[in-house]
């Protein structure tokens, strides 16, 4: 589930969406992870602090990603107007 949760904040970062929507695709993938914990692996699949969890774990790892596409995009994108700084940040070129 973290691989589909780095793909999913990959996926909304390209498509230039908003943050948020990170946020309400992990939470219901916090809920896939939960069924997977129990079909699987035979767990407590209603435990709430396990969905708790999980989703948090999640939503790290989407919005992680989600910021790290977002930097190279937008440097990608317009290399005319802004310059990488870090792993995670642009700025304008020339400026401040």
């Amino acid at each position: 589930m973290g691989f589909a949760a780095y793909m999913t904040g990959q996926a909304v970062a390209n498509t230039w969406k908003p943050r948020w929507h990170v946020v309400a695709y992990c939470l219901p993938m916090g809920l896939v992870d939960r069924f997977l914990t129990w079909g699987l692996f035979e767990g407590d699949g209603l435990l709430v602090t396990g969905y708790i969890i999980d989703t948090i774990v999640l939503l790290i790892i989407g919005l992680f990603s989600f910021q790290l596409n977002k930097a190279r995009r937008m440097t990608l994108q317009y290399p005319w107007i802004y310059e990488r700084v870090g792993l995670f940040s642009w700025s304008e070129k020339g400026g401040n």
